[in-house]
């Protein structure tokens, strides 16, 4: 169902393993992999989160069988399975790892939040990407907050609405995938960035993950003064001095292996 790994540099990747149906995924894929993600969050040895799929496809979205169970479902069951979406959602969104989702194959409608939700989005030609929601009766909306995020209202005023399909160029056109590369050259694609997030400092990524979050927003007088004190407790902290200490003497900094 899920392949996890982690190799000895601290990268972990996340395999969504269920090919047959192009890794759909339902309420135990979404559960699971909130355990997966959470697990990862707090393990000191993991560095970075890799999301692939296994297969011709990263994700079509929902499972169809499990599409059909919600439909017969209450409101507050559909209430209490939709929460179960959204807090994977977030637990993804909130790890304080970074993460890149590596995208193979083809990528639909709750897909592409996982996606959005992930740092750094590597693609290759020619997959294809589309929020298919509204041809079912439905809408984006827990993956809503990321997509947009990524996109842009107004980008999501045309895909959520046409549901229809788009390529890598409008993808990366509109912020949702970083990079393009041929199918060949996704996995070296995934090195170069994993190399450059391994030779950041881990607490320092974590806090620059928070530190977006927290300045996304009208400029006040307490993001000021909020900025300043990250900054000040990075500089005085263990991490940051050993970062400057190494710079000046010229030498690796502790956490590079």
């Amino acid at each position: 169902m899920i392949l996890t790994d982690i190799d000895d540099r601290g990268v972990a990747t996340v395999t969504l393993n269920r090919p047959e149906i192009h890794n759909a995924f339902n309420d135990e894929v979404i559960a699971a992999l909130t355990r997966i993600f959470r697990d990862l969050g707090a393990n000191p040895a993991v560095r970075v989160v890799l999301l692939r799929g296994a297969g011709k496809s990263f994700s079509a979205g929902g499972d169809l069988n499990w599409m059909r169970r919600m439909a017969g479902y209450s409101r507050e069951e559909n209430l209490t399975d939709a929460i179960g979406l959204a807090t994977m959602l977030r637990t993804l969104n909130d790890l304080p790892k970074p993460t890149i989702a590596v995208i193979h194959g083809h990528c639909f409608a709750g897909a592409v939040g996982l996606v959005a939700a992930c740092d750094i989005a590597i693609a290759a030609d020619p997959v294809q990407f589309a929020l298919t929601e509204v041809r079912l009766g439905l809408i984006p909306a827990t993956i809503g907050p990321y997509v947009v995020a990524a996109m842009g209202a107004r980008a999501c005023r045309r895909y959520f609405l046409t549901a229809e399909r788009f390529g890598v160029a409008e993808a990366h056109r509109l912020g949702l995938v970083h990079e393009v590369v041929g199918l060949d050259g996704l996995d070296a694609a995934a090195e170069r960035h994993i190399a450059n997030l391994l030779a950041a400092g881990p607490r320092a990524l974590a806090a620059a993950k928070d530190l977006i979050r927290a300045v996304d927003g009208p400029v006040t007088d307490a993001m000021v003064a909020d900025t300043a004190a990250r900054i000040a407790n990075a500089r005085s902290g263990d991490e940051g001095r050993e970062g400057l200490s190494a710079f000046f003497d010229k030498r690796q900094p502790g956490w590079v292996k």
